[in-house]
């Protein structure tokens, strides 16, 4: 995963409920680390009614703060942007205190079947459990507090992600989609890298003004921002070409490479990124997998075990 660290001033502010707008307020979950930067961020929409997006990881005591947040307005809805361990299963628990229905993804499931002698090396961080009392899909909406919440489908960090819309101030709440202090990591099978490219080019072509992602801090410039996100992935495909026109034969051989500048301690998921850009070429016909299943990438899906 290659760090952009646009917001390297983000304070979290654990336990406040930080105001964005006069419909919008923050709530940072105790959950930092490398994939999640200072913890998940979970937002309060509206006010005399409350929507909870993205409560996060089953943290009893960040569920009581989100209700404690809500303060007199009811918990009217719980949304859930995609089926990760830190941002989904909180939502039942906030759910079993509330009584508020859970709406948004649907099931975990993955971008493609796991190929013969594969094994998915995330598995651990999905949650499985996930079952939403209403399924959104791409212009399903929600209404709360007089606001209107909007599905866009951008499936790519996982299948089933979803962005959402609000409409007071064209905020679009970006999940892990797009974030400023990260770029996304997008891993086979459970993501997809053509799914996450198309999914840039459907967010560029829309007029929303401010992003609120998953981590992190607002993205404030979106059409600059997105240009620059589809740009770092086109080095990076172009980078892997390169390291394969000169003979590397392994994903490992070209993280070392292509990583150089990133932590050791990240290269396993710098793998999956490199696995998700070959997949890409391959589809599109650029890179031919060898071994014993030429017409898949599955050869390289097993060099991933040995990273």
């Amino acid at each position: 995963m290659v760090s952009l660290r646009h917001d390297r001033d983000f304070a979290p502010r654990y336990g406040t409920a930080v105001e964005i707008s006069q419909a919008v307020r923050r709530l940072t979950a105790h959950n930092p680390g490398p994939f999640t930067w200072h913890g998940t961020n979970s937002y309060l929409i509206g006010r005399d009614e409350v929507a909870v997006l993205d409560p996060g990881p089953a943290d009893a005591a960040h569920m009581e703060r989100l209700v404690t947040a809500a303060g007199e307005g009811r918990i009217a809805a719980i949304l859930v942007s995609h089926t990760h361990m830190d941002h989904s299963p909180g939502a039942r628990m906030l759910k079993q205190m509330t009584g508020a229905p859970i709406v948004g993804c649907g099931a975990h499931r993955a971008a493609r079947p796991l190929n013969a002698g594969e094994r998915n090396p995330l598995d651990a961080s999905a949650d499985g459990e996930h079952r939403p009392d209403r399924e959104l899909a791409e212009g399903d909406t929600l209404g709360i507090d007089g606001l209107s919440l909007t599905a866009v489908e951008t499936p790519g960090h996982t299948a089933n992600h979803l962005a959402f819309a609000l409409d007071e101030g064209d905020i679009l709440f970006s999940a892990d989609h797009v974030m400023a202090w990260s770029t996304s990591i997008v891993a086979p099978p459970d993501g997809s890298m053509s799914a996450y490219m198309a999914s840039l080019a459907k967010l560029a072509e829309r007029g929303d003004t401010r992003y609120l992602p998953g981590h992190g801090g607002p993205v404030e410039d979106p059409a600059t921002y997105l240009a620059g996100l589809a740009a770092h992935r086109k080095a990076r495909e172009q980078a892997i070409l390169d390291r394969l026109t000169i003979g590397a034969q392994t994903i490992p051989e070209m993280v070392t490479t292509i990583y150089a500048d990133v932590d050791p301690a990240l290269h396993g998921a710098a793998a999956l990124s490199v696995l998700a850009q070959v997949e890409w070429l391959i589809e599109r016909g650029l890179v031919r997998a060898d071994g014993e299943h030429p017409d898949t990438p599955v050869s390289l899906a097993s060099l991933l075990v040995t990273c």
